[in-house]
């Protein structure tokens, strides 16, 4: 046999082995996503040595009627994930370009009923629960699904610059906290990403982070 020809079967003999010996090991592995929003650094002293531990934010309870007028709360959201977004409904720009990326990822996990999408009005005095009817029909979004959040102005301002941490109102838009970014929430209510959701790029790095939140959770030992 040529030695050409030796090379070629010895490969194709590797191939099964080299194949179980990746997924043996892409089974076992966990990988590991950051974690954003630090609250505090912790010190502890240990074996006479100081460590030092950073402490995330967690994000804070709310209850918020939804497009369909059904009160949501982060009960509605335990145990999966969910990627929260702020916009307002008369918003020209930004907003709709970000909610047609939403519309994807609503796509990719349709049948994955541990994703969920929250987009939190930020301008509550127009956007009643008829029009986040309205606007939620527009973008396809699934009942149970992706929600549509209105409420009391302060509630969404504390929850917009408190607890996810938004800058204050812009010259932009007078009055209204806002952004285009996206964040990945895991079942803990830490934001594990942000995302600009104007970016096709970053949305599919949303995607992919989401995948793999949900791959840890599937192969994590204590069964949570």
């Amino acid at each position: 046999m040529r030695p050409k020809q030796t090379l070629i079967l010895g490969l194709i003999l590797l191939l099964p082995v080299l194949a179980f010996l990746f997924l043996k090991t892409f089974g076992t592995n966990r990988f590991a996503l950051p974690t954003y929003l630090p609250e505090r650094v912790d010190s502890t002293q240990v074996g006479g040595k100081w460590q030092r531990d950073t402490v995330f934010h967690t994000l804070g309870d709310f209850k918020l009627p939804s497009q369909s007028g059904r009160v949501v709360s982060q009960q509605d959201l335990n145990g999966g994930v969910y990627v929260a977004s702020f916009f307002f409904a008369t918003c020209p720009g930004a907003c709709p370009r970000v909610n047609s990326q939403l519309m994807r990822v609503q796509e990719k996990f349709r049948k994955e009923p541990r994703v969920k999408l929250v987009s939190y009005t930020v301008d509550p005095e127009h956007d009643s629960v008829a029009v986040l009817a309205r606007y939620a029909e527009q973008y396809g979004a699934i009942a149970g699904k992706w929600f549509f959040l209105t409420g009391n102005k302060d509630d969404l301002y504390r929850l917009a610059t408190e607890e996810f941490r938004l800058p204050a109102p812009s010259g932009a838009a007078p009055g209204i906290v806002h952004s285009q970014n996206l964040y990945l929430v895991d079942r803990d209510k830490r934001v594990r990403g942000i995302y600009d959701g104007t970016k096709a790029k970053e949305v599919e790095r949303l995607i992919t982070e989401t995948s793999i939140l949900l791959y840890n959770y599937d192969h994590d030992k204590s069964g949570r």
